[in-house]
């Protein structure tokens, strides 16, 4: 909600989110077993239908049970103006907690509580604008004990987080058609829960994972600058950044397995990511109706002692070619699009990844607006990987078991606006 004081207002916004995770497993007895057991036990006819009962009572009960409860909170206060100055200032957090109900547990019982607070102010100038903020987040975090299921005893955990943070930027701007911005800032994360605690089988990303209740913050500092340029027929725009960040946190394997599945710790360490994007948009005089769109992105990242951080996209290059339609009275605002989304090798894997090879994806799109008396459709028909192109990303968790990204999809929509 928000409310009105004359020259203020306060938002405030409240959630309540909840999670019931469940794993289900297959319990069974080989055929082989059977077969052995009818042998041995031909008068035990009784005995083997009620275990065979047992188990078929067991397989419907998850293996593991999460009950996940998140209550949030985001509250700003919009200060009354002063001069060329506009400042918000705020509170956020949360509490959440996580319980147990199945036989497995991957991630503990635990309390967690956030709370952050934050002051912002912009100081405008004809062309130019200014931005700082201020802002102190704690994390506490509390955890029960519990058996893992290679029988490894894990402790409790008991630990808070703490970190003050500041921002400071510039934005300039000429005639509305040059704009620079630059902005520093410095930043925190605190290790999550299933970083500090987790230890069991992530079905969902097949590897058994153990966490680190050792992992201090993530602290970074980061800088970058965006630079665009535009009129009437043609726009240009170029943004680059960099992030330095401390005790980056990461997931890495190990030569172990248990229950023949690899075994990945969670590891942090200094790290760098820098990167940006470079693009075009042209829409000639006098053919207005045709866009030409034409962007390329790269991100790297690298650890301070050597080699490359895991789950770093590759390098990407989109080009986009856009045709609107004008007039008519029934079927306005038409169009049609072809897009090429090139994307390049991935030659620089982190530890544990392999190198990805590039792709294509051609896609395409029609759409158009209906308007029927007081009521307007919006109609939207578009295709993704229309050469249903084989090919894995390197983001994909899918990717160690071979397993590709979605082929040709062709989807259709229809908005109705009363």
């Amino acid at each position: 909600n928000t409310f009105y004081f004359g020259n203020s207002s306060l938002d405030a916004k409240l959630g309540y989110q909840f999670n019931n995770r469940k794993e289900f497993e297959e319990h069974y007895l080989h055929e082989e077993e059977h077969q052995e057991e009818g042998e041995e036990h031909d008068d035990d006819e009784e005995e083997h239908d009620d275990e065979e009962e047992h188990m078929e009572e067991a397989a419907e009960e998850p293996a593991l049970e999460m009950h996940l409860e998140t209550l949030s909170y985001n509250i700003k206060y919009n200060l009354p103006k002063i001069g060329n100055f506009e400042t918000i200032a705020g509170i956020q957090g949360m509490y959440q907690t996580n319980r147990n109900f199945g036989e497995e547990i991957l991630i503990p019982d635990a309390e967690t509580l956030d709370f952050g607070i934050f002051a912002t102010t912009h100081y405008h100038l004809e062309s130019w604008d200014f931005q700082g903020g201020l802002r102190f987040d704690t994390r506490n975090l509390e955890t029960d004990a519990f058996t893992a299921e290679n029988a490894e005893v894990i402790e409790s955990v008991d630990r808070s987080f703490n970190s003050f943070n500041a921002a400071l930027g510039a934005k300039y701007h000429f005639n509305q058609k040059f704009i620079a911005r630059l902005n520093l800032a410095s930043g925190f994360r605190a290790p999550n829960l299933s970083e500090l605690t987790s230890n069991g089988d992530h079905n969902g990303a097949n590897r058994y994972e153990i966490g680190n209740p050792n992992l201090n913050n993530e602290q970074n500092f980061q800088v970058d600058l965006a630079l665009e340029w535009r009129n009437e027929h043609f726009e240009a725009f170029v943004n680059a950044f960099t992030n330095s960040v401390s005790d980056y946190i990461f997931i890495n394997p190990t030569n172990e397995t248990i229950e023949e599945e690899p075994v990945f710790r969670y590891e942090q360490a200094n790290a760098n990511l820098y990167g940006g994007e470079i693009g075009i948009h042209i829409h000639p005089h006098p053919l207005d109706w045709l866009h030409l769109e034409s962007s390329f992105e790269t991100v790297t990242g690298e650890l301070d002692q050597g080699g490359y951080l895991p789950l770093i996209p590759a390098n990407s290059l989109t080009n986009t070619l856009r045709i609107e339609f004008e007039g008519g009275k029934t079927f306005t605002e038409k169009y049609t699009f072809v897009r090429l989304r090139s994307v390049f090798d991935q030659n620089n894997p982190g530890r544990f990844e392999s190198e990805t090879a590039g792709y294509n994806l051609l896609g395409a799109g029609v759409g158009t607006v209906l308007k029927l008396d007081q009521v307007q459709l919006d109609l939207n028909l578009s295709g993704t990987n229309l050469l249903n192109k084989t090919y894995i990303s390197h983001l994909s968790r899918l990717k160690p078991d071979g397993i590709f990204n979605i082929g040709r999809n062709i989807m259709f929509s229809a908005n109705i606006k009363i």
